[in-house]
């Protein structure tokens, strides 16, 4: 599988896929999905490095030499693996003015490189201060503009200095300015308001690397949480069942990571066990599996927390989110019922209390004003130091959309889906 992107991975993918069937005008439970060869795939096999500037990149080129024989290591144990990923230093996040200008050219070329190889590189946050920058919003979209590999972050609460107002205000401006400037409004795929995030976290585009070169795993495992719930008697059961069949099935994961980063003299990390979903592996389905009702219903939440249960208390070294994720455009059945309006932005907000992401490919309309979106990414902020989780938002205002309107996308990464109401 080597030379492929994610993109390309799914889009031949989905052609045959496994797929989720459709949901009835009834809302009725999705129905099981077909199940996969192998419980779950490896979604990325993360190098952080510890670079000094933006110039350096043939430690790049030397970690990017380590993630493809981490890939064959893998493929060769039988593993799907979707995607390799660098995790960078937040290099840019001090830099202003004519400094920042100037490392674009860096930028884009770290980027040339990223696609030659296809490997995704997240280059973290861009802001880390709680200051105003009025002009790192138009710095971004025109980063944004010209990389297709690269990821990138503003800081908007973190542990020891609580929420950031001013870097808020400033996320929601990159978040508009991006949506501009990028066809279909699509950049801020690549861009979150990140809340409290550790280090370490594999998946983007929070992901950033302090300290020694390092070696993380996130995973694709929707289709192995819906396999679990599907046989549970009740939430009790079903964390229980989950954190049996996950720690089954990721000590192998971990036992081969962590001797092969030991070969490369890099720390492991760990795995980040966050369900993600995919086109072919609803985690959506796999909660309604458990409710037997339409997500959204009632007791949404209490199958939210039981999910959670199982992954906070896995006995493998974990890292990163290590929580549920509710990415709404990247999940069939997520997409179809916040499409028949069975739960909103305020319902995933409430979800994200007892789990993942935050705000995760949040379909919005592209006319939103700057302060209605830094509110929105406040509400996110708050919650992650009142809690004091990682929580992101990733929002995608789509220009010329209105709330109600149906999104339809061509790309194989997300679902078609109606553009989500915010007050």
């Amino acid at each position: 599988m080597s030379g492929q992107s994610r993109r390309d991975f799914l889009g031949r993918l989905v052609a045959t896929a496994l797929s989720v069937s459709a949901v009835d005008p009834t809302g009725r439970p999705a129905e099981p999905t077909v199940p996969p060869a192998r419980p779950f795939r490896v979604r990325t096999i993360t190098a952080g490095v510890g670079l000094t500037s933006t110039t350096e990149l043939d430690r790049v080129e030397a970690a990017i030499a380590v993630l493809q024989r981490g890939r064959k290591l893998f493929e060769d144990e039988g593993y799907e693996v979707e995607t390799l990923r660098v995790a960078t230093p937040p290099l840019v996040a001090d830099l202003t003015g004519a400094a920042r200008d100037a490392a674009l050219t860096d930028l884009r070329a770290l980027d040339r490189l990223a696609q030659d190889r296809d490997v995704l590189v997240a280059i973290g946050p861009i802001l880390l201060a709680d200051r105003a920058d009025p002009g790192l919003a138009a710095w971004a979209a025109e980063l944004a503009r010209t990389t297709t590999k690269l990821s990138f972050s503003v800081t908007v609460a973190a542990p020891g200095t609580g929420t950031q107002p001013h870097a808020i205000q400033t996320a929601a401006e990159v978040m508009l300015a991006i949506s501009r400037s990028t066809p279909g409004g699509l950049g801020n795929f690549r861009f979150a308001a990140a809340a409290h995030i550790p280090p370490g976290t594999p998946f983007f585009p929070v992901a950033y690397h302090a300290g020694p070169d390092s070696l993380a795993i996130g995973l694709e495992s929707a289709s192995l949480v819906e396999a679990a719930l599907r046989s549970a008697r009740d939430p009790r059961d079903a964390t229980a069942r989950l954190r049996t069949r996950l720690e089954e099935s990721l000590g192998p994961v971990e036992r081969t990571a962590a001797a092969f980063a030991q070969r490369e003299g890099r720390r492991y990390l760990g795995i980040d066990p966050s369900p993600a979903p995919a086109k072919d592996r609803s985690i959506g389905a796999a909660i309604e599996a458990l409710t037997h009702r339409p997500f959204g219903s009632a007791s949404t939440l209490d199958a939210c927390a039981a999910i959670t249960g199982a992954l906070k208390s896995l006995r493998v070294r974990t890292c990163g989110y290590a929580g549920l994720m509710l990415p709404v455009l990247e999940d069939p059945v997520l997409a179809q019922r916040a499409t028949e309006g069975r739960y909103g932005v305020h319902e995933l907000l409430l979800y994200s209390s007892v789990c993942g992401t935050g705000l995760d490919v949040i379909p919005l309309p592209g006319d939103i004003p700057s302060e209605t979106v830094a509110r929105l990414i406040l509400d996110v902020a708050a919650l992650a130091d009142r809690l004091q989780k990682p929580l992101a938002a990733r929002l995608l205002l789509l220009p010329g959309k209105r709330a109600g309107d149906l999104a339809r996308f061509d790309d194989p990464l997300l679902a078609d889906c109606g553009v989500m109401r915010i007050d």
